[in-house]
C-alpha cells in the first residue's frame, strides 16, 4: 500500500441472532486476508474502548461487535440469553451471517472466556487466537483479585471488605474505594491522559448481563460463571496463539503465563508499562505485537 494512500472501506450493519439482533462493524484496507473478529470485555460491555483496534486492519480485515445486550446492539429482556453458551452460539451465528469462510479471534479479558469456549466448541474455521488479559478460570480470577486486593493501602482493602459483607457495594465509599483498585490494576493512566472514548463507554454497558454471569463484586464471582475454568482443555487449542498481559494487570502475568504453558502452539508477552487495558495504556506498543503476530498467522 502507498504510503497516505487510503483504501479503508468501512461496512456496518446487523446480524439477526438467538434473541435480537446485534451490531458489527467492518474496517478493511482490501489485504485479502482472512479477518479478525474482536471479541469485548464485560459481560455486558461493548466495543467502544476498544475501537482503536481498527488499526489493524492494516493487515488484516477487523470486525467489531457488540454482543447482544449491550453496545449498539437489541437489549432484550429475557435475562435467559446471559449464558455462555448463548453467547457461543450469536458468535457462530455471526460468523454464519457474515459468512465467514475462515477467520481470526482477538478476544479482550471476558473475551478471552468467550474466545476460548468457542473454539474448543467450533475450532473449525479459527485460524489463531489472541488472548487479550485473560479470564479462562473464574476461581483463578476471583483468588488473584483477593491477591491484589492485598497490595493496595488496609483502609481500601477494609472498606471494600465491609461494603461487601453489608451489601453496601452501591455506596459511595465502595465506589471510592474500587476506583483505587482500578486505578492500580484496570488503567494506570492518569484520568487526564486517558481518551474521552474510555468514559464515553459506559453509557453503552448493561450491568444486568454482568450481575448476572458474574456477579455485583469484581472480587468474587456469584453468578453463573462461578464454576467455568477450561484450564483441563486448554491443550486443544492447537492453532498459533498469543496470550498477554500488562504488568499489574488484573489478569496477573503469573496466570497468563501458566494459561500459555498449557497450549501447545502459544506465546507469551507482558506490557511493561500496563494494567488491564494495555491497548489504551500502550497503544502503540499493543498495535505492534498485534500486528507481528497477526502477520505471521
Amino acid at each position: 500500500m502507498i504510503k497516505g494512500e487510503n483504501r479503508m472501506s468501512i461496512k456496518e450493519g446487523f446480524i439477526d441472532v438467538t434473541g435480537g439482533k446485534v451490531w458489527y462493524q467492518i474496517h478493511d484496507e482490501q489485504t485479502n486476508n482472512a479477518p479478525v473478529l474482536i471479541l469485548h470485555g464485560g459481560p455486558g460491555s461493548s466495543h467502544w474502548s476498544l475501537q482503536g483496534l481498527k488499526e489493524l486492519a492494516e493487515v488484516r480485515p477487523i470486525i467489531l461487535y457488540d454482543q447482544l445486550g449491550c453496545g449498539n446492539s437489541d437489549r432484550p429482556k429475557d435475562t435467559s440469553l446471559w449464558t455462555i453458551d448463548r453467547f457461543v452460539e450469536e458468535v457462530r451465528e455471526l460468523k454464519e451471517g457474515l459468512e465467514l469462510e475462515e477467520f481470526h479471534i482477538l478476544g479482550h479479558s471476558w473475551g478471552t472466556t468467550l474466545a476460548a469456549a468457542y473454539y474448543l466448541k467450533h475450532p473449525e474455521e479459527v485460524q489463531s487466537i489472541i488472548f487479550s488479559s485473560p479470564c479462562l478460570s473464574a476461581p483463578i480470577w476471583a483468588d488473584d483479585q483477593q491477591k491484589n486486593l492485598q497490595k493496595l493501602p488496609i483502609d481500601v482493602q477494609n472498606t471494600i471488605k465491609e461494603c461487601e459483607a453489608n451489601g453496601n457495594t452501591d455506596s459511595e465509599e465502595y465506589k471510592k474505594a474500587t476506583k483505587v483498585f482500578n486505578d492500580h490494576f484496570v488503567c494506570r493512566l492518569p484520568e487526564t491522559e486517558r481518551p474521552a472514548f474510555l468514559k464515553e463507554g459506559s453509557k453503552y454497558r448493561n450491568s444486568e448481563i454482568y450481575n448476572i454471569m458474574w456477579g455485583a463484586s469484581e472480587f468474587h464471582v456469584a453468578g453463573n460463571l462461578k464454576n467455568f475454568d477450561c484450564t483441563k482443555d486448554l491443550h486443544k487449542i492447537t492453532v498459533p496463539t498469543l496470550y498477554t498481559c500488562g504488568r499489574f494487570d488484573e489478569a496477573t502475568p503469573e496466570s497468563t503465563e501458566y494459561f500459555s504453558s498449557l497450549t501447545p502452539n502459544s506465546k507469551f508477552h507482558v506490557f511493561e508499562q500496563s494494567a488491564h487495558m494495555p491497548y489504551i495504556e500502550e497503544t502503540e506498543e499493543f498495535l505492534r505485537i498485534m500486528k507481528e503476530f497477526l502477520i505471521k498467522n
